[in-house]
């Protein structure tokens, strides 16, 4: 998951040497302003440099004239004694001065432009995580390369498209890792669009070495000896794919002899074919499914019993008078969202605050009871390090609408989900194989959860439940809320959820978890242990 989260009114020793920039939009929008600033000292470096041939070139083409007149009678030329000066002056002077011009270096500003930046530019574990989540969300929503790298995707303003030499970048990160499955993907996307006739410095011969050993390792052993017969086609030379042809006639041979007829072999290549994508289990496919919209529904008998409703927070006296618009999401756990909660102004303030403290989000290490950074949750996140007038408003609306005491809960949370941003399946409270989670706080287990949404995202990013088969999409301005444990303390395992990945566009969260000291009287406990 790649997401971006501050906590604020609380300082948290964040680390600013280095962030991983494609977890963010907003990092990658200053790396956008990055490369303009770049281009336009890069367009001011190539004015000099024409300036300077200019100059250059009318030297020269004066002295193209000067020259042919006076070489046709030198005598002549020189019996004027003008011209026997000037020749001097030119020799001496002028060619001394030509030369330095020449030699000048106009580049300066621009090198000097490009160390400046350069610390701020991503590294190559930067680029990593960009192609890993491009490969995330091939995955999550089923797109097939050719539908990614035309950039035929849902929503999107500004169209791109992959190059071949891209997808083969692609291909090789992903070979990297091991994941032969991708690699043979986008090693084929490559290939094709070569084959189409796209211009480009990739070269055929590399793709298919690559995509013949990524196919081999997934047991296709007739298609990794027909890829290799067309590599040795375009350099029979290529000493990796002669010695890889013959160790391919080896097993070839050595399957015949042993009876393993090329139909069972083929049939056992269609079977690990269909498990080509490691570690998914029936949760991961859940969770997939509901990314896509395609989760279970709820039965009409169910859905019934949703409302919507005003809601005054029982009564309290801010929202008497101007109740707020609620509506059901889920009945169990129940889920709940309200509607309008934060406005536009509100929501930039809390950006503006978030962005200069945006860092690679954390999770609770079960073992340690300490924050660490997760494969599986992709943003970025931080604290403002101080009081703010809105936050103290925010925090006071939960509580009122809430009827929890927000003194004992964690700070308000900001997170920025960029380019593949999502968080796997997880829980917010502590499990009892967990005692020591929130140790450090001293306030209890999470007993429920706020969700700020404050932004619309075009396409992707809904939050899954992926127990029930409820899924939540983002809506810029409006909030939801459920309980993570019952009111015996117990924690509700069907709160298990998921961030989906951004497809397209930009998601902000923000969110506030409430803990269980403070809510006694609140919440008071009932004799049952799951209610």
């Amino acid at each position: 998951k790649i997401w971006y989260t501050v906590a604020l009114g609380l300082l948290l020793p964040f680390s600013y040497a280095h962030t991983d920039f494609f977890t963010s939009i907003g990092h990658m929008t200053d790396l956008i302003n990055t490369e303009k600033d770049l281009v336009v000292s890069l367009k001011d470096y190539i004015k000099a440099e024409e300036s300077k041939l200019e100059q250059i070139k009318k030297w020269a083409e004066k002295l193209d004239q000067l020259t042919d007149t006076a070489t046709k009678d030198p005598e002549g030329f020189l019996g004027h004694p003008v011209n026997a000066f000037k020749l001097m002056k030119r020799l001496n002077t002028e060619w001394g001065e030509l030369e330095s011009l020449v030699l000048k270096d106009m580049s300066d500003g621009f090198i000097s432009n490009m160390t400046i930046q350069r610390q701020f530019f991503p590294n190559d574990e930067d680029q990593t995580g960009a192609a890993k989540a491009l490969l995330r969300l091939q995955d999550t929503y089923n797109l097939d390369t050719d539908t990614l790298s035309r950039g035929n995707l849902p929503g999107v303003k500004h169209k791109s498209f992959l190059t071949a030499e891209d997808c083969f970048e692609l291909g090789k990160i992903a070979y990297t890792e091991a994941d032969y499955y991708h690699t043979e993907l986008w090693m084929e996307q490559a290939l094709k669009q070569l084959d189409e006739g796209e211009v480009s410095s990739a070269d055929k011969v590399y793709i298919l070495d690559y995509l013949s050993y990524a196919v081999y390792q997934q047991g296709d052993l007739g298609k990794a000896m027909m890829l290799t017969k067309r590599l040795l086609e375009l350099d029979p030379e290529h000493q990796r794919a002669n010695g890889n042809m013959k160790y391919f006639e080896y097993i070839m041979a050595k399957e015949k002899e042993t009876n393993k007829s090329s139909t069972d072999s083929e049939g056992q290549m269609e079977k690990e074919t269909e498990v080509k994508k490691k570690d998914y289990l029936p949760e991961r496919r859940k969770y997939e499914m509901l990314c896509r919209g395609e989760g279970l529904k709820m039965t009409p008998r169910r859905q019934k019993r949703l409302f919507c409703r005003y809601y005054d927070g029982n009564r309290n006296p801010r929202y008497i008078l101007g109740p707020v618009k609620q509506e059901d999401e889920w009945d169990k756990p129940r889920i709940v969202r309200f509607l309008d909660i934060i406005s536009d102004e509100e929501i930039e303030t809390v950006k503006e605050l978030a962005k200069p403290r945006l860092s690679r989000a954390t999770v609770h290490d079960p073992e340690t009871g300490k924050l660490t950074t997760a494969h599986y949750r992709v943003s970025k996140s931080a604290t403002s390090g101080y009081e703010s007038p809105v936050v103290s408003r925010i925090n006071t609306r939960i509580q009122d609408l809430t009827g929890l005491d927000v003194s004992t809960a964690e700070e308000l949370q900001v997170a920025n989900y960029g380019v593949g941003g999502q968080y796997e399946p997880h829980f917010d409270f502590g499990r009892k194989d967990e005692p020591d989670a929130f140790k450090e706080l001293g306030t209890g287990n999470r007993i429920a959860t706020w969700l700020f949404y404050m932004s619309d995202v075009s396409a992707g990013g809904a939050t899954v439940f992926p127990e029930v088969g409820a899924s939540v999409w983002p809506k810029k301005g409006t909030a939801v809320f459920w309980y993570n444990l019952f009111p015996s303390g117990e924690g509700d395992y069907s709160t298990r959820h998921a961030a989906c990945p951004v497809l397209v566009g930009n998601k902000w969260v923000s969110n506030k978890w409430l803990h269980e000291r403070g809510q006694e009287f609140r919440r008071p406990c009932t004799l049952s242990e799951l209610e």
